[in-house]
């Protein structure tokens, strides 16, 4: 069952949040009740949310030739994994060893955020994100995401922009 939207406030505080917050980015944290056999924590996140699975956008974890990076694309689709390598100037990506995921970012599976993250990597954010007002991502833990624009989203990040995503 969803909670209420909660309007620039911490909620618990994950590091997503705090970044956010000191940055005076407007953005909403929703958070629901995690349900650990849910087959896909993107998809649960937009049930729960009653959000549409194009503007919930999940964050993955790539190895480009060597340099870890970070993938933002909607839950409705997957990542191209060549275009995600054209995108950075590398050749290969093949998807990171989840456990160096989550020790290099700070974050669980499944709560993995593009803001916040404890060493900050290079980030692609599918194209699609501009299509829309605000999108969905990861605030840093299972069962709370954080709504912003797409724009304020590339900014903190340092994202480039690039269509990585396939339906």
């Amino acid at each position: 069952m969803a909670k209420k939207p909660k309007k620039n406030q911490q909620s618990g505080g994950t590091p997503a949040t705090v970044a956010l917050t000191a940055a005076g980015v407007d953005f909403t944290v929703h958070s629901y009740d995690h349900d650990p056999s849910h087959p896909s924590y993107g998809e649960e996140a937009a049930e729960a949310m009653g959000v549409s699975p194009d503007r919930v956008f999940k964050t993955l974890v790539a190895d480009v030739d060597g340099a870890l990076t970070v993938a933002v694309v909607p839950v409705s689709g997957t990542l191209d994994l060549k275009a995600l390598a054209a995108a950075v100037g590398g050749k290969k990506a093949t998807m990171a060893d989840p456990a160096l995921a989550e020790r290099t970012t700070g974050y669980v599976r499944g709560g993995i955020s593009p803001l916040g993250q404890r060493k900050k990597l290079p980030t692609v954010l599918d194209a699609s994100a501009s299509a829309h007002t605000t999108i969905c991502v990861s605030a840093g833990r299972r069962g709370m995401e954080v709504e912003l624009s797409p724009g304020d989203l590339a900014g903190l990040t340092a994202a480039t922009l690039a269509p990585i995503g396939r339906a």
